[in-house]
């Protein structure tokens, strides 16, 4: 299940997508505003975003956050793995952080891991392959 705390750093991530690369950063007290993200969250998420390289940050009178690139180049399964880690729902399923199930008697036959690694990999498959330009084009289409 995603957390509050991802829903938070893509509707942050996604808000600052609607705004050109080089334009003007953007205020934390507005990302907060129209993000609807709590700014006590919101202080921590984009830190951890811009720590990965996501967004940059500015000081200043008129400083603020923008995306580090292009829409186009940043996933949601990106977005996602900076704040979760993993998408992987169980451990013996993860690239990038693998872990044996303690109670498993046999990683190769187990049922559940196999259905798990289908998971991972369509869940993969889908946020991987939606970047913030394609989120925010469909949200504008519902509109």
């Amino acid at each position: 299940m995603l957390t509050q705390r991802s829903r938070y750093a893509l509707r942050a991530m996604l808000y600052l997508a609607r705004h050109p690369l080089g334009s003007a950063p953007i205020p934390m007290k507005r990302i907060s505003a129209q993000a609807n993200v709590p700014r006590k969250f919101l202080e921590l998420i984009l830190a951890d975003l811009r720590t990965a390289g996501m967004i940059h940050s500015h000081r200043g009178k008129m400083g603020g956050y923008c995306l580090s690139k292009p829409t186009h180049l940043i996933s949601l399964g990106e977005v996602i793995r900076v704040i979760e880690g993993p998408l992987a729902l169980v451990p013996c399923v993860s690239r990038t952080a693998y872990k044996p199930c303690k109670d498993c008697a046999d990683e190769a036959s187990c049922a559940i891991r196999i259905a798990m690694a289908r998971v991972r990999d369509e869940t993969a498959r889908i946020l991987d392959g939606t970047s913030l330009a394609d989120a925010n084009a469909e949200d504008l289409a519902a509109a």
